[in-house]
């Protein structure tokens, strides 16, 4: 992964632990054949990709707010 896109994302997806479970499950998708959301270059690894697709918005996380009883 490319520091200056990690760097970059973490401004998007504020906690790190949320962001390497975003950018984990995106490269499986990616490296079992889900197509890209955003334009490929040559020689661009998956995570470099998923990263990409999280700072131009084309991913968001979820958050799931759970009640206290």
């Amino acid at each position: 992964m490319k520091a200056e896109l990690v760097e970059q994302a973490l401004a998007v997806v504020k906690d790190p632990p949320i962001l390497i479970n975003m950018v984990s499950k995106r490269v499986k998708q990616l490296t079992s054949g889900r197509a890209p959301l955003v334009e490929r270059r040559p020689g661009q690894r998956e995570a470099d990709t998923a990263l990409l697709e999280i700072i131009q918005g084309k991913i968001k996380a979820e958050y799931h707010v759970v009640a206290e009883a």
